[in-house]
Formats: C-alpha cells, structure tokens, sequence
C-alpha cells in the first residue's frame, strides 16, 4: 500500500469510526421518534419540514460547498502558501455568511411556497400542511449553522484533520433525542419539540467546530474581498458542484413529494429506510469520499495523474468490499432490522413491513450510492464542472421518468427504486466520461478485489439463509425472540464473510490484519 492510499485508509478509518458512532446515535434517535411519534400526519410533516433545510444543507453546504472549496483551497496549500489558502478561507466564510443569512430569510418568508412544492399533497389536510410550514420556518436557519460547520469541515479536512468535523452530527442526534424527551409536553404539537432540537443541535455543531479550527491556526475571520480569484475558482466549480455532488439528496426530494401523494404514512416509510440505508454509506463510503478528496486534489495539483488513477481505484475497492455484504445483508435481513430498530409504540408491524419494501428497493442502489462519492471527488479534484452536471441531469431525468412509472404499481417502493435506478445511471455515465479523460483508472486488482468479495459475501447470505431454517423469523413474536434472531443472523453472516474473505485471501482483509498484528506487536513491545 502506497503513502496516500495508507493515508486515505487511516482518514476513512477516522471518519468511518466518528460517523459509527453519529448514526449509532442517530438510529437510537429514529427509535426515539419512532416510539413517541410513530408514522402518521405529525411525522409526516416534521420529516418534509426538515428534509427542506436538510436538502439545502447537503446541496449548498456538505455537497457543493465543500467539494467546490476543498480543491482550490488544496491547490492554494501546495502551491502558494498556508496564509494565502487562509485568507481564501476567510473571504469565503464571508461570502457564505452573507447568503445563508438571505436564504434562511427567504426560506422562512416562503415557507408556505416551499411545503407546497414540496408535498403538494399536504395542501388537501390543512392541519399538516400549517404543521409542515410552522415546523418549516422553525427549521430553516439551521441552512446557516450546518453550512459553516460544512465550510469548517473543508479547512480542517485540506488541512488533515477528520474526527471534529466527523464527529459534530452526534451532537445534533443527543440534541434530538434530549429535545423529544424532555421538551415534547411543553408544546401543544409535541412533534414541534424535535424542531426545537434541531437548531439547538446546529448551533452545537458549529461551536464544536471553532476551538478545533484555532488550534490548527485557521480561526475563520471576516474578510471582504469579493473580487478575490479564489473566489472566481470556487464559484465556476460551485454551481455544477451543486447539481452534480446532491443528485442523490434530489432524487430524495422527488421521492418525498410524490410520497405526499401515496397513502398517509409513505413520506415515514422512505424516511426511516433512507436512514437504514445511510449506515453503511456513512460510515464508510462517505468517509472514503470524504478522505478522497483532499488526496485526489493534491495528486492533480502536483499532475500525479498515474497516482490519481491508483487511488482511485483503490478507493472504489475500499468502498464495494464493505459496500456488497452489507447490501446483500440488508435485502435478506431487511425486515428483522426494522422490527427490532423501530417496532414498538406507535410503529407497529404494518409499519415494518411496508419500511422493509422501501429498505428493499434503496439497497438495490447502495453500490451506486457509495461509489458516486469516490467519482465525484475526483471530478472535482480534476476541477471538471461540466461532466458532472450533464450527468446529474440526465439522471435525474431518469429518476423522474421511472418515479412516475413506478409510484402506482409499487407505491413507495417504486419512489425508492426509481432513486436506485437514476443513481446508478449517474454513476455509470461519470465512469465512462472519466475514463474517456484520464484513461482506464480501475486497474487489475480491482477486478480481483471485486470477484473475492462478491463470492465471500455469497457466502455469507447462504449462512443468513441457514438460520432462517434453524431459527425460523416471527415478525410478532416478542421483542426479545426477534432480537435473538437479528443478533444471531448478523452475527453469522459477519463470521462467514471475514473467514471465507481471509481463506480465499481477499486483499482487503489481508491488510486489516496486518495492520491488527502491526498494533499488537506495538502494544506487546514498546
């Protein structure tokens, strides 16, 4: 393994470990609001109202903000100097502040606008849709908070450092949690209290953000010089950054409108499969792609372009070894998960199922998911604005054509499923516009990566299918038999995946164990 593969592998460990832990904390969170608050009109409403900020979010901040800042500010680093790269950061702290302050405006003064674009089917129950707006207006400025937290987290990420910005969505999940807990009966509408921990959480968030940016000796700073070229960089990146690194949160966002036509309770399926669906894509395609990034852009600044494809590739190997199993275990043990994770309350087992046929339908995609992360990285780092615009459009295309078709026969599952089907289309048309640009990038040891995974992870679902045999799955039985099960299932199948993976040497494992022993041996001899 070559220096900046082992650097990317330590930063997507660093990352994948802080983002365990905020989704561990986000599924005790989802469990939270399961229990109080269930699938119905309330939840409904709360989840379109913060799915419009958290949109933005994911589009201007985490998506195209960070990829469209993290190349220029790299390029800055390797070939100018820290203090330059600096006052770029400052000037684009801001700029940024200056928008956001307007759009959170904006987003409150239109928030019956929005709710309507967005869940047009709410405009039918009267009741939802004043709940929607006035949960929508509460929300809004959270856009500010976690888009400056976004900013912080592409400075600390050029800079090297990964775990505070890694670690800050564990806030805003305890703030959540706290919030439903402890807030619920102080409001007539009790759902109003998670919109309450919602900005307590990303005014948290940015606070974590700051002692950390002092320390590494890049306190952001007001800066006014709009005509900065930085700047001019940044902006001609910014806004295909902005279509082409959020395709999937848009795809989302389709999904959640016509869910607002579908039976009450559709937009709640989505949601609570869509967060399923994001463990293994947090933890660590996202923390691949996150780690990505600052290498890919400091390979092309330097015109390592050999580098570039090697690292590439790597990453996509890193990426599907954990991204197959955990599809393939999602599909087989979909219902299981969801009974055990959100079964109780108000969510009854109606509710388990119908989430499992949307789980069912994201997975389909979650290959797509992950990898478009690693594709992105490196388009952006290449500073190619073009290519994936084009593709987020005919992707999203794709996701509307196939949503329309797909909404009537399979309700929520076809919203899911067309999302898998337009992601996996972006994906592909970026691969092949890479490889016409820079030359093939996945090298023979990806192939031979993929074959060993495909087949350890198979496997693994023939141990998950044994124990469907020998402890047979009782989506009624009590809470401590299907426990028993899903403890039991994923436990198997992990055993036979990482033994089948080190007895037909996959690559991956090899060099997991090798870095164990590395830390025993260092542990036993100092």
């Amino acid at each position: 393994m070559n220096k900046e593969n082992a650097r990317i592998a330590k930063a997507a460990g660093i990352v994948g470990m802080a983002t365990m832990l905020s989704r561990i904390f986000g599924f005790i969170r989802d469990m939270v609001v399961a229990a109080l608050f269930g699938a119905g009109l309330h939840t409904d409403a709360f989840f379109v109202a913060f799915r419009i900020p958290n949109l933005l979010r994911r589009l201007l901040g985490e998506g195209s903000l960070t990829v469209a800042f993290v190349p220029v500010f790299t390029e800055y680093l390797k070939t100018r100097s820290k203090e330059a790269a600096l006052e770029l950061a400052n000037v684009a702290f801001t700029i940024l502040s200056v928008i956001l302050v307007v759009v959170s405006i904006l987003g409150i003064v239109f928030s019956p606008i929005i709710v309507t674009v967005m869940a047009p089917g709410f405009v039918h129950t009267p009741a939802q849709f004043e709940l929607a707006v006035f949960l929508n207006r509460l929300m809004f400025p959270y856009i500010f908070f976690i888009s400056m937290v976004a900013l912080c987290m592409g400075v600390l990420n050029s800079l090297r450092h990964f775990a505070a910005p890694a670690l800050s969505p564990v806030i805003l999940n305890l703030s959540m949690i706290g919030a439903a807990l402890l807030l619920r009966g102080f409001f007539e509408q009790p759902i109003v209290a998670l919109a309450v921990g919602v900005i307590i959480g990303g005014v948290l968030q940015l606070a974590m953000q700051w002692p950390v940016l002092i320390k590494m000796g890049a306190p952001l700073r007001f800066k006014c010089k709009f005509s900065h070229p930085g700047i001019k960089q940044m902006g001609r990146l910014l806004i295909p950054t902005l279509i082409g690194s959020g395709i999937y949160q848009i795809n989302i966002f389709i999904g959640t409108i016509l869910a607002s036509l579908l039976p009450k309770g559709s937009v709640s399926y989505l949601y609570y499969a869509d967060r399923l669906v994001e463990l293994p894509l947090g933890v660590f395609a996202i923390a691949v792609g996150t780690a990505t990034l600052p290498s890919f852009s400091s390979q092309v600044a330097k015109g390592e372009l050999e580098n570039l494809k090697q690292t590439i590739s790597f990453s996509m190997r890193l990426i599907l070894f954990i991204t197959i199993p955990a599809s393939i275990a999602l599909i087989a043990l979909r219902e299981p998960i969801i009974s055990v994770l959100f079964q109780r309350g108000a969510f009854g087992a109606s509710s388990t199922v119908l989430t499992s046929q949307a789980l069912l339908y994201y997975t389909i995609g979650l290959w797509a998911f992950s990898l478009i992360r690693v594709v992105d990285s490196a388009f952006f780092s290449l500073q190619d604005r073009k290519s994936p615009l084009k593709a987020a459009f005919a992707a999203l295309l794709v996701n509307i054509i196939c949503s329309v078709i797909l909404m009537f026969p399979l309700k929520h599952g076809g919203l899911a499923l067309a999302t898998s089907i337009a992601s996996a289309a972006n994906v592909l048309m970026l691969m092949f516009i890479l490889k016409k640009k820079i030359g093939s990038f996945l090298l023979p040891d990806f192939y031979i990566s993929f074959m060993k995974t495909t087949l350890a992870s198979s496997v693994m679902l023939g141990a998950i299918a044994a124990t469907y045999v020998f402890l047979p799955w009782n989506l009624g039985a009590p809470f401590r038999e299907r426990l028993l099960f899903l403890a039991v299932s994923v436990s198997v199948g992990i055993a036979a995946f990482f033994l089948s993976a080190h007895f037909i040497h996959c690559p991956e494992i090899t060099a997991i164990t090798t870095a164990l022993r590395r830390k025993l041996n260092s542990i036993s001899h100092p």
